[in-house]
C-alpha cells in the first residue's frame, strides 16, 4: 500500500497541528494513519475522533490491522460501556477511536467519580478530528451536559395548559385565514395602502408566517414588496404604530428571532374560563413588599404575606414560561421537519445532516412542551451535574488537528476559536465535475415537479442520481412523486440512518436513485458502477440551498471523486426558508420585472451569487451564536478548572494536605478580616468556636492591638496545632481496634468502615486496613479528609451550576439598561464563585475540626467495607440541549417581561431608590427594603 504524494502532504499538515481540506474520495481515512502512527510512538495516546459511532467502529476495524502490523494497539471506546474496565483499556491503547460526544462525556464522568480506579481517560495528548467541520462547528453550538433526577422533577403544567393553547392556536389560524382573504380581496381591488390591504397582509404575516397559503401568495406578483412596504411603514419611529397592527392578534410570531409573544387578546382568551383574571399577570414584587411593610400587620403576618407573594411570583413565572414554550411548540416546531416521533419519544432531527440526534433535548422546557403537544410521555425535569462545550474540551489537547472536504469557508472561525490553520490539499487527479448555476422557480410546487422531471430524464440516460433534501418531510414528498412516475429509489433519512452506509455505497450503479437528507451516509464513498462513467457519472440534485455554503459543498463533493465525471444542480424556489427569510426580495423584483410566469425558470450567475450572499449572512449569525456561547462558557471553564483541580487533589490525596492548609488559612483570614474591621472580639471568639471548636486564649485588648496580618498568622498557627493534635488522637483511638482486626481477620478483610460524625451529620468512611495499621491509624484521618472534601465540593458544584444557569438567563435583561449581558455575567459569576468557594471552605473546615469517630467499636463489631459501588451513571442522562434562541438570544425572563408589558400592573406610586423607605425607618429605600433590587 503506497500513499499518493497528495496524501503525504495531507499527513504532514495533520502532524503539524493544522486542518487538511481534502476532497471527497481522496482517502482521508488512509491519510490519518501517517500522523497517527508517528504521534503514537510517544506512548501518550492518539485519539481519532469521528462524527458517529458507525464510522468510529468501521475505521478502527479497517485501519486496525495496519497499526497492529507496526506494533501499535488499537481500540474503540464506542464498543464498551462507560466507566468500565474495557473502556479504560481502550484509552490505554496507543490509538483510540471514538465519537466526539463520548470523549467529552468521559471527561465529565471522570470528574464525577469518587475513586481513582473509576477514571478512564489519561492526559489529553493528540486528537485528530475526522469531518472536523461537523464536530468543531456544527456540534459545537450546544454544550455537553450530564444531568440527574431532581426532587419534584416530574411536576409540570404542560398537560393542564395544553387545551388553552390549542384553543388559542386554532383561534389565531381562523383569524389569519380570514384576514388573508381580506388582504387578497383588497389588493385585487387596488386597495394596497398600508392601512388597507397592506395592513391585513402584515397581520397575517405576523400571526402565522409559516402558513402555506400565505407563503404561496407572497411568492406571486409584487406581494412580498407590498408586505415589506407596509412593515416599514409601521416600524418607523421605533415601532410606534406596531401595537395597532398586533392589537387584533392573539399572539405575535417573530420567525427570524424564533420568538413568540402572547398578546393581550390572547391572555383574555385563555383566561376566559371564569378563573382569576390575573391568572397570567406577574405581581410587582418590589411595590407589593413596600405595601406590606407600610401596613400595620404584626411581624409574623408580614412574613407570611411576603412568603405568599414570592410563592405567587414563582408559580406565575413558571406558568407563563410553560405557556410560551407550548406556543413555540405549536407554532415554530413542525413534526418530521424539526423533530420526529420514534418509539414514543420526541427525537430532534439535525438541521445540518438530517440525522436523528439521540440523547439531545431542547433546553429550557421546550422539549417537554413538544412532548405534551404530541401526546407522548413528558420526561421529568433534571438538574445539571457537569457540563462543558466541545470547544473547551478539544482546546485541552496538547495538539489538535483535523480533516474534512469542506473547511475553507469557515477558516476564520477555526483560527479565531481553535487557532487552527486550514490548508487546501490539491486533488490527486483534476476534478471534472460540472457544477451548474442554480435553477430558480417562483413556487415550491413548480420546483419539485422540475426536480422529479430531471430525475426521470437522468435515469433514462442511465446515470445514477443522488438527491439531497433538507428535511425528512421533503424526502418523503419526493419519494411519493417518484412512485407516481414509476421510478425505483431508496430513501435515506433520519428514520433509517442505520442502513445509510450500505445504501450510499450502492448509490453509484446505473440508474439508481437515492434520496438522502443532506449528509446522510457521510464518510462512505460512492463508487461508480460499470458503464456509468461513459454516460456522465453521478448526478447530484439539490432540492434546496442550505443555510450553510459548506453543507452545499459537501453535497456537491459526493460526485466527481478521483477525477470521475459528474454534475451537480441545485433547484431553488422563492418559497424556500433561506430565500423567504434572507434573500428573495431582489430576486423576486427581478423576476417580476422580467415577466417570469408560473412554471418558468431563471438561471443566472447573478442569482447564484445573491443566494450565496444570503448564506453568508446566516453563517455570520450562526458564528456569532457559537462565539457568544463560548464566551459564556469561558467564564464557566476557568471556574471548572479550579474546582476539578481541587477535586483531583482530593481524589488522589497527594496534594490534599497542601489544599487543606490553604483552605484553613483562607477561612481564618476571612473570619479575622470580618471581625477585626469592626473590632468585634466576642463575635470573632464565637465564630472560631462554631467553625473550629477552638477557644482562643486571647484577651480583647490583645485582639484590638494586634495587626491584621499578625492576628491571621497567630490564629492560623493555633488552629493548625489543634488540628494536628486532634488528627493524632483519632489515629491513636482507631489504631488498637485496627491492629486487633488486622491480626485476627487481616487475611480476609481489605477495607473497613469507620463511622464519623460532627454531631449533626454522619459519614461512613472506607479505610484500607493494611495501610492504616502500617502508619498507626493516620490513614483513617486521610480517608476522612478525602471523603469529606469530595462530598462537599460535588454538592456545592451542582448547586453552583444551577445558579449559573439561572444567572445566564437573567442577565439577558441587562440589554434594556444599555449594558452588555456578558460583562454583567462575568462580574456576577465571579461573585457567585467566590461566595461558593468561601462556603465550601467553611463547610470542609467545620466538618473536619468538629468531626470525630462516632463511637468506639469493639474489634468484633467492625464491619468490612464492601467494594465501593461505582458512581451509578445509569441514573445520569447525557445530553446536548439544542439552542432555540439562535436568532436573538431571547430568554425565559425576556418572555416574562413581555408578558408583564402585555398586561401592566398599575400602582399608586413608584418608590424611587433614593426616596425615604415607606416602612418608616428613616433610611433610603435602596439601603432598607430596596436592597438588592435593580
Amino acid at each position: 500500500m503506497v500513499h499518493y504524494d497528495v496524501q503525504l502532504i495531507g499527513g504532514v499538515v495533520l502532524h503539524e497541528g493544522k486542518i487538511a481540506e481534502m476532497a471527497t474520495g481522496e482517502g482521508k481515512t488512509l491519510v490519518a494513519t501517517l500522523p497517527a502512527y508517528l504521534n503514537a510512538l510517544a506512548g501518550q495516546g492518539v485519539h481519532i475522533v469521528t462524527v458517529n459511532d458507525y464510522l468510529a467502529r468501521r475505521d478502527s476495524e479497517w485501519m486496525g490491522p495496519l497499526y497492529e502490523f507496526h506494533g501499535l494497539s488499537v481500540d474503540c471506546i464506542d464498543k464498551h460501556e462507560p466507566n468500565g474496565e474495557e473502556r479504560r483499556a481502550a484509552y490505554l491503547a496507543d490509538i483510540t477511536f471514538g465519537t466526539n460526544n463520548e470523549f467529552g462525556f468521559d471527561y465529565l464522568r471522570d470528574n464525577m467519580t469518587r475513586s481513582p480506579e473509576e477514571l478512564v481517560q489519561r492526559k489529553l495528548h493528540y486528537a485528530m478530528v475526522d469531518e472536523v467541520d461537523s464536530v468543531l462547528i456544527d456540534d459545537a453550538r450546544t454544550p455537553l451536559i450530564i444531568s440527574g433526577p431532581i426532587p419534584r422533577g416530574d411536576e409540570h403544567e404542560f398537560y393542564e395548559l395544553k387545551p388553552r393553547i390549542e384553543r388559542l392556536v386554532n383561534a389565531q389560524k381562523a383569524y389569519v385565514n380570514g384576514v388573508l382573504n381580506e388582504a387578497k380581496k383588497a389588493i385585487a381591488e387596488g386597495k394596497t395602502g398600508p392601512d388597507e390591504g397592506g395592513l391585513a397582509l402584515l397581520r397575517a404575516f405576523r400571526g402565522l408566517p409559516k402558513s402555506k397559503a400565505l407563503i404561496k401568495y407572497l411568492s406571486e406578483g409584487g406581494n412580498r414588496q407590498l408586505l415589506l412596504k407596509s412593515e416599514n411603514h409601521y416600524m418607523q419611529d421605533q415601532n410606534k404604530e406596531m401595537p395597532m397592527v398586533d392589537s387584533e392578534l392573539y399572539f405575535v410570531i417573530d420567525e427570524k428571532q424564533n420568538q413568540v409573544e402572547l398578546a393581550e387578546k390572547g391572555i383574555e382568551l385563555i383566561t376566559s374560563s371564569g378563573e382569576d383574571p390575573h391568572f397570567f399577570v406577574m405581581p410587582d414584587v418590589g411595590t407589593e413588599i413596600a405595601e406590606i411593610e407600610k401596613s400595620d400587620l404584626p411581624a409574623e403576618e408580614k412574613i407570611a404575606k411576603k412568603d405568599e407573594l414570592m410563592r405567587d411570583f414563582s408559580i406565575k413565572s413558571e406558568r407563563i414560561h410553560s405557556v410560551n414554550q407550548l406556543l413555540k411548540a405549536y407554532t415554530l416546531f413542525e413534526k418530521d421537519t424539526e423533530y420526529i416521533i420514534d418509539e414514543g419519544k420526541v427525537k430532534i432531527v439535525d438541521e445540518q445532516t438530517g440525522r436523528v440526534l439521540d440523547g439531545r433535548r431542547y433546553s429550557d422546557g421546550l422539549h417537554q412542551a413538544i412532548e405534551a403537544k404530541e401526546n407522548v410521555k413528558v420526561e421529568d425535569a433534571s438538574q445539571t451535574f457537569a457540563t462543558i462545550t466541545l470547544q473547551n474540551y478539544f482546546r485541552m489537547y496538547h495538539k489538535l488537528c483535523g480533516m474534512t472536504g469542506t473547511a475553507v469557508t469557515e477558516a476564520g472561525e477555526f483560527w479565531e476559536i481553535y487557532k487552527l490553520d486550514v490548508v487546501e490539499i490539491p486533488t490527486n487527479t483534476p476534478t471534472s465535475r460540472a457544477d451548474r448555476e442554480d435553477l430558480v422557480y417562483r413556487t415550491v410546487r413548480e420546483k419539485y415537479n422540475a426536480v422529479a422531471d430531471e430525475i426521470v430524464k437522468l435515469t433514462q440516460e442511465g446515470r445514477p442520481v443522488l438527491v439531497g433534501t433538507t428535511s425528512v418531510e421533503i424526502s418523503e414528498l419526493l419519494s411519493r412523486m417518484l412512485k407516481l412516475r414509476g421510478i425505483k429509489h431508496n430513501v435515506l433519512n433520519a428514520k433509517l440512518h442505520q442502513k445509510e452506509a450500505d445504501i450510499v455505497a450502492e448509490a453509484g450503479t446505473t440508474s439508481t436513485v437515492t434520496i438522502a437528507t443532506n449528509m446522510a451516509g457521510r464518510g462512505t464513498d460512492i463508487k461508480l458502477g460499470p458503464g456509468v462513467k461513459e454516460v456522465g457519472g453521478l448526478a447530484i440534485v439539490g432540492t434546496e440551498r442550505h443555510e450553510s455554503r459548506r453543507v452545499d459543498r459537501q453535497l456537491r463533493g459526493r460526485a466527481g471523486r478521483q477525477g470521475d465525471p459528474g454534475s451537480s444542480q441545485f433547484f431553488v424556489s422563492l418559497e424556500d426558508n433561506l430565500m423567504r427569510l434572507f434573500g428573495s426580495e431582489r430576486i423576486s423584483n427581478l423576476m417580476v420585472r422580467m415577466g417570469i410566469e408560473e412554471g418558468e425558470v431563471i438561471q443566472h450567475s447573478m442569482i447564484s451569487n445573491s443566494i450565496e450572499r444570503a448564506q453568508k449572512k446566516v453563517e455570520e449569525n450562526n458564528f456569532g451564536t457559537r462565539k457568544r456561547l463560548l464566551e459564556y462558557d469561558d467564564v464557566m471553564n476557568s471556574q471548572r478548572t479550579v474546582v476539578y483541580t481541587k477535586r483531583k487533589n482530593a481524589l488522589f490525596g497527594e496534594r490534599l494536605d497542601v489544599d487543606l492548609n490553604n483552605t484553613i488559612f483562607d477561612v481564618v483570614e476571612d473570619i479575622v478580616t470580618e471581625y477585626k474591621e469592626v473590632n468585634n472580639y466576642e463575635g470573632f471568639r464565637l465564630e472560631m468556636i462554631r467553625l473550629f471548636s477552638v477557644d482562643l486564649e486571647m484577651e480583647p485588648d490583645e485582639f484590638a492591638a494586634t495587626s491584621l496580618n499578625a492576628l491571621v498568622d497567630k490564629t492560623f498557627d493555633i488552629v493548625t496545632d489543634f488540628y494536628k493534635r486532634k488528627s493524632e488522637a483519632i489515629g491513636q483511638q482507631a489504631f488498637p481496634v485496627l491492629k486487633d482486626v488486622y491480626t485476627s481477620r487481616g487475611n480476609v478483610i481489605e477495607n473497613i468502615v469507620v463511622p464519623f460524625s460532627d454531631g449533626v451529620h454522619g459519614i461512613q468512611v472506607a479505610v484500607p486496613l493494611k495501610k492504616a495499621v502500617e502508619n498507626k491509624g493516620m490513614e483513617v484521618v486521610k480517608s476522612f479528609e478525602k471523603n469529606v472534601t469530595l462530598y462537599l465540593i460535588d454538592d456545592a458544584w451542582k448547586e453552583h451550576l444551577r445558579e449559573m444557569d439561572e444567572l445566564k438567563q437573567s442577565v439577558q435583561n441587562a440589554v434594556y439598561e444599555q449594558k452588555d449581558p456578558l460583562l454583567v455575567y462575568k462580574f456576577e459569576a465571579f461573585n457567585l464563585f467566590r461566595s461558593m468557594l468561601a462556603t465550601v471552605n467553611k463547610e470542609i473546615v467545620s466538618f473536619l475540626f468538629r468531626g470525630g469517630i462516632a463511637q468506639q467499636q469493639e474489634p468484633d463489631e467492625v464491619q468490612e467495607a464492601r467494594p465501593q459501588p461505582k458512581t451509578d451513571m445509569r441514573k445520569m442522562r447525557t445530553s446536548k440541549p439544542e439552542l432555540v434562541h439562535e436568532g436573538g438570544g431571547g430568554s425565559m425572563l425576556d418572555e416574562i417581561r413581555e408578558m408583564q408589558k402585555a398586561t401592566p400592573v398599575r400602582v399608586e406610586q413608584k418608590i424611587g431608590r433614593n426616596d425615604p423607605c415607606p416602612c418608616g425607618s428613616g433610611k433610603k429605600y435602596k439601603n432598607c427594603h430596596g436592597v438588592g433590587q435593580a
